[in-house]
């Protein structure tokens, strides 16, 4: 049987004190920066996610206001196309409404005008009925009768639309004016 003696191994002390050194952690100044350096990722990304939401909304603002836009003035075309005659504004003038002799009797006549921030339509006999959204602010609407005694009616219509801001906000702020010119079929 062998018999296994144990020597002892001496460790160096440049080596214990490097152990030593390691195990101390980090220190004050380390943790300072790395706290300082995840502050400032954490800014940046706060300030980048902000800037994304707020050209999401700008984006949907203006896409709001011109498909509104783009809509109402494709109604009111429709209608100058349909009508038989355009009874006012009178030739050479302009006015805020529009009213159109049409064929059909149930929608004769037909009146375009601006109420309460919104363009409403009103057909024959029947209630008026809103063209834009509350969320929209019709600031101005305007028909301009540019029809030549030999011609048939031309209508010019010019509408200004926005979106309600009632928090001021950049983001929410957007103003278009839509321009439009029809004649009677």
């Amino acid at each position: 049987m062998y018999i296994v003696r144990e020597v002892p191994v001496q460790i160096p002390a440049v080596a214990t004190h490097n152990m030593k050194k390691h195990a101390r952690g980090f220190t004050l100044i380390e943790l300072l920066l790395y706290v300082a350096s995840l502050s400032v990722l954490i800014l940046f990304l706060s300030y980048m996610w902000y800037a994304l939401i707020a050209a999401r909304v700008k984006n949907q603002t203006i896409a709001e206001v011109e498909r509104q836009g783009a809509e109402a003035m494709a109604l009111i075309s429709q209608s100058v196309r349909n009508a038989t005659a355009i009874t006012s504004p009178a030739i050479g003038s302009s006015s805020a409404s529009l009213t159109l002799s049409m064929a059909a009797p149930a929608v004769n006549p037909t009146v375009f005008s601006l109420a309460g921030g919104a363009i409403q339509m009103k057909e024959g006999s029947g209630s008026a009925v809103i063209l834009t959204s509350p969320r929209l602010n019709l600031t101005a609407l305007t028909f301009t009768n540019v029809s030549a005694a030999t011609t048939p009616g031309v209508i010019r219509t010019q509408a200004t639309i926005s979106q309600v801001n009632p928090s001021g906000a950049n983001e929410y702020s957007y103003t278009q004016t839509f321009y439009e010119s029809t004649s009677i079929r």
